[in-house]
């Protein structure tokens, strides 16, 4: 899957704890679901049956399984060819979620039963399960389909299964529905007849999809609608893009004509066909998360898999590119070979992201994505795991309840950056064929961390579980200090846990890294080299030149000495770093200002050394450090805070007006986007050319002229307007947010809406989000501005209080999204007072499903705390050392 982001009670009778986790009994297995499904667009419900033959493990008289929010009408026990029990007892646990058939019979060991249950339920919309979706037709009504969202325990929504990704079974797929609909499942159609409707009068058709190979519950899927389709056969099966008829389908050409390539690719890098006879992609007008691997039918957000390159600029055709590409590389590391519970989830999403980067490198070299990975993947993992409320890659997991939650930058972001590591050092085409070994050796079938492990093993005949198994198990990474010795030409390394508080504990400082050193020295980069004790010295020809973890594939932070840190600003100067290693160091030294390692005037004279950069990529890191300093002072002193703004802005501005803010044909993919970030930077700390350039755009734009902003500019140019702007700017904006023709242009806009400062606008901002103009799967789009002003940031939380019941009810717990803005309304404070009042607010309040996100916020507080009581002085010095205060 794709994501834009509590204790377990004890197991009852009908659960089993295998390993702590509240697992099904292993009684019986699934072995094939036969499945027929009618979605009922009046009343939003759905009829259902559901025939599971089942291998019987051990002697059984009770058969237990998921269900949630299902209505059983009816149940029969069948085994040998005679019903064992025509009405058997059942009876439902609604915090297990686990229904059990009772019957008197026992049906021995080693024979075959067969389950069958008559069942309903609603077509919700949670985003989750079995739901409907919506969109408006031609003549603007309101059209309904229905599709669903099973991960990561969501098929038990759906029908009474065995929702556990280990129980792989086959399924057999039937759906009811109108003539005009189309129906899509994982495998293409077997068949198709006229049936008497069972929600409703007359006739329907009934289509069934041919058998599935063994896959996991979490991967079926579904979809009834009135929808278009583009098809491509220039892959081995037919690949196609669906969406819903309000939809311009051909905005789904660049998607459809990457995964013919992308499917192509993958075979031959994974020597393994793609054993299904289709893929289909679809995008989905509601939907919690940026896209699903569903096997063959993979379900999308809109705005990440439908693309008008007209109206969308080259980040949006990059983040495109890259969710499909990850998508698909589920379709072998995930869908083909499955994690064996959810504690190995980072098996699936680590791969799939590390996998669409690689991809990503190989279809668009002058993208540069391995250079954007440093200031991306590395900076989301490296971010969170500097917090204590973390989790390792591997996070132990007991119930349903807390898997949604570790669906995260560690098991995406550190995953991927551990992968990335492994096979620097392994070496690309090495890690490889141990990849190819693994999904030869385990497909359909489940593994553990320690089966990838075993196959690089053997691909390499280095024991690469022995170094890798405490990246995954353990939480943190550490730090490396770095002293010298001149008359020895030698350096000393120290490793410690780093976290961002600047706190750790004795007790926390146990785990020993192995961390890659990747020296860089004029001679070349040793990746030999290895810290694996707590501290080590290392001879070097000179002490001229030298870095740590060149290209930042390591999993760490370097801390240099001030002097140190002096000479490799020289040293990129001269061309001697590359760009990875430029971003990296100002990420690690911006990182280790943050929590008291260094002092922040050394990161604001870096930051002040790079004024002529020319990497767009380091240009990144430069005004995200900027900006993560300007956020942390957010509620400070006025003056200081207007000299922050004015430092950005001698930062920024020269490089914007030397990139300039007109596009051509001529620009390749990452100037585009190196243009429209400096225009942003400079102009949201008001540069006047660029603030009076924006109004002109706009105004242009407000009059009818829908080309005077360029696409690469349309966020910034709203986000200007806006800060600068009232009423009437704001109207605009909001028009585009109600009325643009494309879900990214809609996108933009709503964004953009919370850069709006006085005291009514937020108020008609956060009205927004909780009204029938803004889908629930978009509630944080029009909030998270809100963050960029103090005055935004406190009515943001005010709201959150006002609002808790209303918020509660429309993001169920269960699910993601209340996660994400319990994330977005907590974590932009900075004061000590502030965090407590956040505590006390939920003193009293259930935080399951998004106590990970409490903590981190209150975390991420506590480390703003620390940092403006220790830098503070030292802040107010340097700014006026240079003038700006």
């Amino acid at each position: 899957m794709c994501r834009h982001q509590v204790g377990a009670d004890a197991p009852s009778s009908t659960v089993v704890a295998a390993a702590a986790r509240e697992v099904l009994p292993t009684n019986v297995k699934p072995l094939h679901y036969d499945l027929t499904l009618e979605p009922d667009f009046g009343s939003f419900t759905y009829a259902g049956r559901v025939v599971i033959e089942l291998h019987v493990v051990d002697d059984t008289t009770s058969i237990s399984l998921n269900t949630n929010e299902l209505t059983i009408h009816a149940t029969t026990v069948a085994s040998g060819g005679h019903t064992v029990s025509a009405a058997p007892t059942v009876s439902h646990d609604d915090d297990e979620q686990v229904t059990t058939v009772r019957f008197d019979q026992t049906i021995a060991a080693g024979s075959q039963a067969t389950l069958t249950m008559a069942f309903s339920g609603t077509l919700n919309d949670n985003m989750a399960g079995f739901y409907r979706s919506s969109f408006q037709d031609a003549h603007g009504n309101t059209t309904y389909m229905a599709t669903t969202q099973m991960e990561p325990t969501d098929a038990r929504r759906a029908f009474p299964c065995f929702d556990e990704p280990a129980l792989k079974a086959a399924f057999t797929v039937t759906l009811v529905a109108d003539d005009k609909m189309t129906c899509l499942s994982n495998m293409d159609v077997a068949s198709e007849k006229t049936v008497d409707s069972q929600v409703g009068e007359g006739s329907r058709k009934a289509v069934t999809f041919n058998r599935t190979p063994l896959m996991s519950t979490y991967l079926l899927a579904f979809v009834v609608g009135e929808l278009n389709y583009i098809e491509t056969n220039s892959f081995r099966v037919p690949v196609r893009v669906y969406a819903p008829k309000d939809r311009e389908i051909e905005h789904g050409r660049f998607s459809l004509e990457l995964a013919a390539k992308t499917l192509d690719f993958y075979e031959k890098t994974f020597d393994s066909p793609f054993p299904l006879p289709k893929m289909d992609m679809i995008a989905i007008p509601d939907f919690s998360a940026g896209a699903m691997e569903n096997w063959g039918l993979v379900t999308y957000r809109v705005v990440d898999v439908l693309i008008d390159e007209k109206v969308s600029g080259a980040a949006t055709k990059q983040r495109v590119a890259e969710t499909v590409q990850h998508e698909l590389a589920h379709q072998w590391f995930g869908n083909l070979v499955t994690m064996d519970f959810w504690d190995g989830l980072w098996l699936n999403e680590g791969f799939a992201t590390w996998m669409s980067w690689y991809s990503c490198n190989v279809f668009y070299p002058d993208w540069k994505v391995w250079e954007g990975y440093v200031t991306d993947n590395l900076a989301s993992a490296l971010s969170l795991d500097s917090l204590r409320s973390s989790h390792p890659i591997e996070v132990p997991v007991k119930r349903a309840d807390e898997i949604n939650q570790i669906f995260d930058a560690i098991s995406y972001s550190k995953g991927s950056c551990v992968l990335r590591m492994i096979s620097k050092h392994l070496g690309e085409e090495t890690f490889m064929e141990g990849v190819r070994r693994y999904l030869k050796k385990h497909a359909y079938g489940n593994t553990q961390t320690g089966d990838l492990w075993a196959a690089l093993s053997d691909a390499s005949g280095q024991n690469v579980e022995k170094v890798m198994d405490i990246w995954t198990k353990k939480v943190g990474f550490p730090v490396v200090s770095v002293t010298e010795d001149p008359r020895a030409s030698s350096i000393h390394l120290k490793q410690n846990r780093f976290l961002r508080t600047a706190d750790v504990k004795p007790e926390e400082d146990k785990t020993l890294f192995p961390v890659y050193l990747g020296l860089r020295t004029k001679e070349g980069v040793n990746e030999e080299l290895a810290l694996t004790t707590r501290e080590a010295d290392y001879k070097l020809k000179n002490l001229d030149f030298f870095k740590l973890n060149a290209d930042h594939s390591g999993l760490y932070r370097t801390s240099y000495t001030p002097e140190r840190l002096r000479k490799l600003g020289v040293a990129a100067k001269d061309g001697l770093l590359t760009v990875e290693d430029r971003a990296g160091m100002i990420a690690d030294a911006g990182s280790l200002a943050a929590s008291g390692y260094q002092k922040t005037s050394g990161i604001l004279s870096l930051l002040d050394s790079f004024k002529s950069e020319p990497a767009f990529v380091v240009w990144q890191e430069i005004t995200a450090r900027i900006s993560a300093l300007r956020s942390a002072w957010m509620f400070e002193d006025k003056a200081v805070r207007d000299a922050l703004k004015k430092f950005q802005l001698d930062l920024t501005k020269d490089k914007a007006h030397e990139l300039g803010w007109k596009f051509s044909e001529d620009d390749g993919h990452i100037e585009q986007q190196f243009k429209a970030m400096m225009f942003a930077s400079a102009g949201v700390v008001d540069d006047e050319t660029i603030v009076k350039s924006a109004f002109d755009m706009f105004n242009k734009f407000k009059a009818g002229d829908s080309s005077a902003i360029h696409p690469n500019l349309r966020t910034s140019v709203y986000a200007i307007v806006l800060s600068n702007g009232g009423k009437e700017e704001y109207d605009a904006v909001l028009h585009q947010a109600l009325n643009a023709k494309t879900s990214d242009e809609r996108n933009n806009a709503l964004r953009a809406l919370g850069r709006a400062k006085d005291p009514e606008l937020i108020q008609r901002t956060l009205a927004l989000s909780l009204s029938g103009d803004v889908k629930a799967q978009d509630i944080y789009l029009p909030i998270a501005a809100l963050r960029t002003h103090p005055e935004g940031i406190q009515a943001l939380w005010q709201w959150v209080k006002d609002n808790w019941a209303e918020l509660e009810k429309r993001l169920p717990p269960s699910l993601t999204m209340l996660s994400s803005v319990v994330s977005i309304t907590t974590s932009s404070f900075t004061h000590r007072e502030q965090m407590q009042n956040i505590q006390e607010f939920f003193a009293n309040k259930s935080t399951k499903g998004f106590d990970k996100s409490l903590a981190q916020s209150c975390d991420a507080i506590s480390a703003k705390t620390a940092w403006i009581e220790r830098d503070s002085e030292d802040v107010k010095a340097w700014l006026k050392e240079h003038k700006y205060l």
